[in-house]
């Protein structure tokens, strides 16, 4: 679902709703800015009516980032990332399935059809630019025109059921779900803010939230997320045993979805959440989780260990493997330690436990 802009924290994926920003999007911003390009062979249907046309492409992992930002550049609402999914007890679930393409989604307003399809035009044209860069299969722009009601709720149908760890399931308002025994079901409508899921780094947080859970770390302790966007992490950090949880973010959109989030999953007296940024102006916490990007969490590595007790831990995603040995020095320089690391594809998450002892 194309995102309204607004102020956030730094994330991992700002501007789409798997929200990344990779190396490859260097390579498609110096494609789609080559000047003019020759006008395609086969151009985009022209729409007859309709208050969005979307642009949708199917890409492979490694062009994902590099499509994002070229259909980014012409849709003024950013982008969205719908991975492929394989179907899972008996079509209720789902689970990603890698070695399939993804299909990068953009909507242009097309009140006036004409600039509609000069953007199409644009975005196809660099898109061929970046086929011939030699990036693995990009498929054709394809093209539709969406309704003003279809395009509010068109988003829905690109979030399954999904099962993330050994125990949670996250499930989508307007999804049905068989539990099964053990399921720790996280209720989930993630509105304009980040955090659904999808993204490899929402899930890597997750997976570490439940692993801290599983050591006994999580039992009646505090929870600070950093950045909370939907609430996600929150929720699941208290489903796991956190007494209490404060969720903190820049965006006022972020704070309506967590405590929406939260009242949905009956959590409104264990998570709270305010706008606002570190320090939080609360006693040191047991656990801290901040899934931001790489250069943010060099930036905050000391205001991130005030914030977390002596051998309480904090939980940081959102990192390239090729930052990786920078947040961990950033932290090391501050008294964190890392005690743990998950990758997932190019992302990285790592576990840091502050020195000391209670």
């Amino acid at each position: 679902m194309p995102r309204r802009p607004a102020r956030s924290w730094p994330r991992a994926g700002a501007g789409c709703s798997a929200r990344c920003v990779t190396r490859s999007a260097e390579a498609g911003r110096r494609l789609a800015g080559r000047g003019s390009l020759a006008a395609p062979t086969a151009g985009p249907t022209p729409p007859t009516t309709g208050a969005w046309l979307e642009l949708a492409v199917e890409a492979d992992v490694e062009a994902v980032e590099a499509v994002s930002e070229i259909l980014g550049r012409v849709a003024p609402g950013g982008t969205s990332v719908e991975p492929a999914f394989e179907l899972v007890d008996e079509g209720l679930g789902a689970r990603l399935d890698q070695a399939r393409p993804a299909i990068v989604r953009a909507y242009v307003p097309a009140r006036d059809i004409a600039s509609a399809l000069r953007a199409a035009r644009e975005a196809e044209a660099a898109l061929g630019h970046l086929q011939a860069f030699g990036l693995r299969p990009i498929g054709e722009l394809r093209t539709r025109l969406v309704d003003e009601a279809d395009w509010a709720d068109a988003w829905k149908t690109h979030f399954p059921v999904m099962r993330i760890g050994r125990h949670l399931v996250i499930r989508p308002t307007w999804r049905r779900h068989r539990a099964a025994d053990g399921d720790v079901v996280i209720d989930l409508d993630p509105g304009m803010a980040f955090g659904t899921g999808l993204h490899p780094t929402t899930r890597l947080c997750l997976e570490a939230i439940e692993a801290a859970a599983a050591r006994g770390e999580l039992v009646g302790g505090r929870v600070l997320d950093v950045g909370c966007g939907s609430g996600i992490l929150s929720i699941a950090a208290a489903r796991l045993g956190a007494r209490r949880v404060s969720g903190l973010d820049i965006d006022p959109i972020a704070i309506e979805a967590t405590l929406a989030n939260a009242r949905r999953n009956r959590l409104v007296r264990r998570i709270q959440a305010r706008e606002g940024s570190l320090p939080s102006g609360e006693p040191p916490f047991d656990l801290v989780v901040a899934n931001l990007i790489a250069s943010v969490l060099v930036a905050l590595a000391g205001p991130l260990r005030d914030e977390v007790r002596p051998g309480g831990l904090v939980l940081a995603s959102g990192i390239f493997e090729d930052r990786e040995a920078e947040v961990a020095a950033a932290f090391e320089g501050v008294g964190l330690a890392v005690v743990e690391r998950t990758v997932e594809g190019e992302w990285v998450a790592l576990a840091a436990r502050r020195e000391g002892s209670r």
